[in-house]
């Protein structure tokens, strides 16, 4: 059995050089995929430069949903403030039961809504900045939202076998040990994982 190996780049859409450059990268087909950010007012006119850049290639485009971060979001964030909060923040409001659930469905929700709108379609895989999909409470509202909006998708699963850990620094492993159990809710709702991560 021959594995192949995708590559992803993840971001797109968080601001005109990042998007420029996975254009570029896609066009040239050394890239399989990218995760668009859709929490930024240029999405349209960014979505509509990526499929023209893409034409008939295959290239996996995915939704990067957005929790963290100095970024505004469409409808609420998670913890108090006007932006969304920092990685460290949303991680002590997840583990310490602090996070407004119903805030962050309604964030997921909107985003999933904005790249729609943008792309005339759902996404193809889903995943999230800085790994936040990972996070309890935000698991299962964003493999909910999946399995609402493109039944059957990918979901980004960052577990790693514990051969592959090897060398794997302290991050790795920690987002590693957040994404267990991850494969088996994903597909107990009907959604495809990752087979490995890098």
């Amino acid at each position: 059995m021959t594995r192949g190996i995708h590559i992803c780049a993840d971001d797109y859409a968080l601001s005109p050089g990042v998007s420029s450059a996975i254009r570029t990268l896609a066009a040239a087909g050394r890239i399989s995929a990218t995760s668009v950010m859709t929490v930024f007012a240029g999405l349209p006119e960014e979505a509509a430069l990526l499929c023209s850049a893409i034409g008939e290639r295959r290239v996996s485009i995915g939704l990067h949903v957005t929790l963290t971060g100095r970024f505004v979001p469409l409808v609420a964030t998670p913890v108090d403030g006007a932006q969304f909060p920092s990685l460290g923040r949303l991680m002590a409001a997840a583990f310490g039961g602090g996070l407004r659930l119903g805030d962050v469905e309604a964030e997921v929700e909107a985003q999933f809504q904005a790249f729609r709108a943008a792309f005339g379609r759902g996404p193809d895989h889903v995943d999230g900045h800085q790994h936040a999909h990972l996070l309890p409470g935000i698991r299962s509202i964003v493999l909910d939202a999946t399995a609402r909006h493109a039944p059957g998708v990918l979901v980004r699963d960052c577990t790693q076998s514990p051969g592959a850990r090897i060398g794997f620094d302290a991050k790795g492993r920690l987002i590693s040990l957040l994404a267990r159990g991850l494969a088996r809710e994903a597909r107990a709702r009907g959604l495809q994982v990752n087979t490995g991560f890098a």
